[in-house]
């Protein structure tokens, strides 16, 4: 059916001509195809209107309906919209209520997350808006509700907006299974009244992307693809000489003053830091070399204080603000207008990050993003030329989806009967036709029902375990309120560190800092957070008492999985950059700049080449250093330094002590490292991998730390209540407890076997380092004895030193090396 000549779609195409505008064709075809009944996904890049793609295809669907009749829809719910942030929420609200109300459908739009007020939860329980903006975790909290599977009765369309954010994670899981249930309520996998469709700029895998959304080959699905290129401008902030910048063991803040012009010219920048406890660092320093800033600068993250942080998006909103220092809480798909300029300071670990973040500026189709990049130490230059590289060749990663989760699907189970029950053969049937439980055995579905109504075999005596049992309607149900309520309180799959709020002893709050990190602090000493200076003064009621300081030195609060890795895709074109390091006919700017470094590299030792592994042997007064550099990111080389010290040790009694980072790895001993080609092979051989692994590293306490998530996810162990949860220490006790019973008494148990899966496919990217070994051995090794530290080795020994120094004696012993280093030649 040709859409064009609907009446809906002539009211679309009116407003917008009326608006100076245009569709662009994938917004049309997306259109076409969500009216023709498709499910699909909209691939298009950052600022094109990806949103419009799907709310307007909906909106043209309830013109043309409002035309053909009068009665209004008493099953209201039209539109679910899941989004990953609670930012992104409110602001595609935003957008939706403003073009509502121009084309004249009456509808309304609710937003329903952890920011909502229970006031609006209860508004919304009785009477639903047309569209619902929506968290995955708040999905479920819906499906846990009694009563509310009716509200998704005449439900046309889910959205999974950032698909490639949720994709590969548990959220991501969560989504599968809440629109697997909404399948269910309303007939089925094959009902052709809704439609599920994803949005995402920026993913390697698209098609895969589309089948874990919509795994249903019965239905129709398409991938519309925008035919469009925005422009992106990236430029380097390049060191006036290559001493201006350091080897390493920095934060970028030599070359802050180089910002301070960008900032002013431009109307509002954002500023991406890849840690909280730097951002609050480089929020401190900006106002320091130019207090003119106070007052038109702000720090937005994760941690700062939900009121704040609206407050900062308001005023990005209005151009209030002249920059914003922030982390990946504002990297996706908010709308800010007026920012033009985005400065992302040290290596982002991979393109599609950087990209996502480019498109923060210019947000409009045919403005240009630009983007600089700000390096921390001399070799990020690279990097720099690589993501460019990257861009320019379209060379994205992929989001690997996760599949066989059992806690999440225990969580979700349990959820279920805590709303209006479940009949388990349903039930087992869609979890069957989703992409993470597709390859689910029945026998594997009887152990998770007997967990969750038992406890399964080792915890069968203990009635805390006997959650769910058969109601007389013959569906499983929860029956205990206080289970019930529990269950509720932690629904989600994002196990964090407990987090305590802070707050002014004069009243008022700050943000949020981890418990580990309260647990060093003693009375009167000072902290940052939020771009202010604070005195600790105790902890009271599981809140942290606070004081303002006048003290300019404070420490920076450490938020944990702070260190991203380096990604498979820029490891791979870094590695390529290092051919060209040397060779002046390349046109990175980068490179020349740090020109000067790679000949110093080359006289001590060598640049390796992307099809060599480069071994650096330094002996001195520390001891026998081992560096390499396979440039495959700092997860894979901490189990490789690990595999490698294993190898050498069965070869000679020996131990060392291990450094690594995103480029390679250290291992340092007291004695001296047998090393020459044949050994080399042999120590990065892919032969007997996983027994290997498993005998270096101790998978067991990995296994253990891991099954911790596990726990809390599954609901094992209760994380405690709204301002008093339960330490991170007795988390971990608790769930060690569990993680032993059933390695004792349990070895089926499929919680346990999912600990030890979690642990070699993405704590040790196992698949990744088999490939990396591979590609070694089909090479060169080259193995070079320099006489002190290089280029290359001076940022591992860097950061070995970091764990255990303040911030001011780390400087003097890097400027200490660094003499010492200049000395030898």
């Amino acid at each position: 059916m040709d859409q064009t000549k609907t009446p809906g779609y002539r009211k679309i195409k009116q407003w917008l001509k009326a608006n100076g505008r245009r569709p662009f064709k994938f917004q049309e075809d997306a259109w076409q195809y969500y009216l023709n009944g498709y499910s699909g996904l909209v691939n298009a890049p950052t600022g094109f209107g990806k949103t419009f793609s799907l709310f307007l295809a909906v909106a043209i669907e309830a013109l043309n309906e409002s035309a053909s009749s009068n009665a209004k829809n008493k099953d209201r719910l039209q539109l679910i919209w899941i989004t990953p942030l609670r930012s992104l929420a409110k602001d595609i609200a935003r957008a939706m209520r403003e073009t509502l109300l121009e084309i004249g459908l009456d509808w309304q739009v609710g937003v329903r997350n952890g920011d909502t007020s229970q006031a609006e939860k209860l508004q919304q329980k009785k009477s639903m808006p047309e569209i619902l903006l929506i968290t995955p975790e708040s999905l479920h909290l819906l499906l846990a509700q009694k009563g509310t599977s009716t509200i998704f009765k005449k439900l046309k369309c889910i959205v999974a907006d950032e698909w490639h954010e949720l994709l590969g994670s548990k959220r991501g899981v969560l989504v599968e299974l809440a629109v697997s249930r909404i399948k269910g309520i309303q007939g089925g996998a094959n009902n052709r009244l809704l439609r599920v469709w994803g949005i995402s700029a920026t993913i390697g895998n698209i098609e895969e992307a589309l089948e874990v959304l919509e795994p249903n080959d019965q239905v129709k699905r398409i991938i519309v693809r925008a035919d469009l290129e925005k422009k992106i401008k990236i430029k380097s902030i390049l060191p006036d000489d290559d001493e201006t910048l350091p080897w390493a063991g920095h934060l970028g803040l030599k070359l802050a003053y180089k910002l301070l012009p960008i900032i002013k010219k431009s109307k509002t920048t954002l500023i991406f830091i890849n840690t909280r406890g730097q951002s609050e660092i480089w929020y401190q320093h900006l106002l320091n070399i130019e207090p003119d800033l106070a007052g038109q600068i702000a720090i937005h993250h994760g941690s700062v204080d939900f009121e704040l942080r609206n407050w900062i998006e308001d005023a990005l909103h209005t151009g209030q603000l002249k920059a914003v220092i922030a982390t990946s809480s504002l990297d996706l798909g908010v709308d800010f207008k007026p920012v033009d300029t985005v400065v992302q300071v040290g290596s982002p670990k991979g393109v599609a990050r950087f990209l996502q973040r480019a498109g923060r500026s210019g947000h409009s189709p045919h403005e240009v993003s630009k983007i600089y990049f700000l390096p921390t130490h001399a070799l990020e230059l690279v990097e720099a030329a690589a993501i460019k590289e990257a861009a320019r060749n379209n060379d994205i990663e992929s989001r690997e989806p996760y599949i066989m989760v059992f806690d999440t699907l225990i969580q979700y189970l349990v959820t279920l009967a805590i709303g209006d029950g479940f009949d388990d053969k349903i039930i087992y049937e869609e979890i069957k036709n989703t992409y993470a439980f597709k390859l689910i055995l029945p026998e594997e579905w009887n152990w998770v029902m007997q967990f969750i109504t038992s406890g399964g075999d080792s915890l069968s005596a203990y009635n805390e375990f006997k959650k769910v049992v058969k109601d007389e309607d013959g569906l499983w149900k929860v029956k205990s309120r206080q289970l019930a309520m529990r269950h509720r309180l932690h629904i989600g799959t994002i196990v964090s560190d407990a987090m305590l709020k802070v707050k002014f002893i004069s009243g008022g709050y700050v943000g949020m800092i981890e418990e580990y990190f309260v647990t060093r602090l003693k009375a009167g000493d000072n902290f940052r957070l939020a771009g202010r200076v604070l005195e600790f003064i105790q902890v009271k009621d599981m809140t942290v008492m606070v004081r303002n300081s006048k003290q300019k030195n404070a420490i920076s609060p450490s938020w944990n999985g702070g260190r991203l890795p380096l990604s498979s895709n820029l490891g791979a074109v870094l590695r390529k950059k290092y051919n060209e390091a040397l060779d002046k006919t390349h046109l990175d700017e980068e490179l020349d700049a740090i020109y000067p470094l790679f000949l110093l590299q080359e006289q001590r030792s060598h640049v390796p080449r992307n099809d060599e592994l480069l071994i650096e042997l330094i002996n001195n007064k520390e001891g026998y250093h081992f560096f390499a550099y396979p440039f495959e990111g700092r997860l894979v080389h901490e189990v490789l330094a690990a595999l490698v010290a294993y190898r050498l040790s069965k070869l000679l009694p020996i131990s060392f002590s291990i450094a690594m980072n995103d480029y390679g790895f250290e291992l340092l001993s007291e004695t001296e490292i047998p090393m020459d080609e044949s050994i080399a092979y042999e120590v990065f051989s892919p032969k007997n991998l996983t027994e290997d692994i498993t005998s270096s590293i101790n998978a067991t306490e990995m296994a253990r730390r891991k099954f911790r998530d596990i726990a809390c996810i599954s609901g094992l162990v209760f994380q405690g209540y709204p301002g008093k949860y339960v330490a991170n220490k007795h988390l971990q006790s608790s769930a060690g407890l569990f993680f032993n019973v059933f390695s004792d008494y349990d070895k089926h148990n499929l919680l346990l076997r999912q600990a030890y899966d979690e642990v070699f496919y993405q704590q040790l990217e196992e698949p990744r380092l088999a490939a990396a070994l591979e590609r070694i051995q089909n090479g060169a090794i080259i193995i070079t004895q320099p006489k002190s530290f290089t280029p290359l080795s001076f940022p591992i020994k860097v950061d070995s030193l970091r764990e255990n120094m303040s911030s001011e004696e780390l400087e003097q012993r890097i400027a200490r090396m660094k003499a010492e280093s200049e000395k030898i030649k």
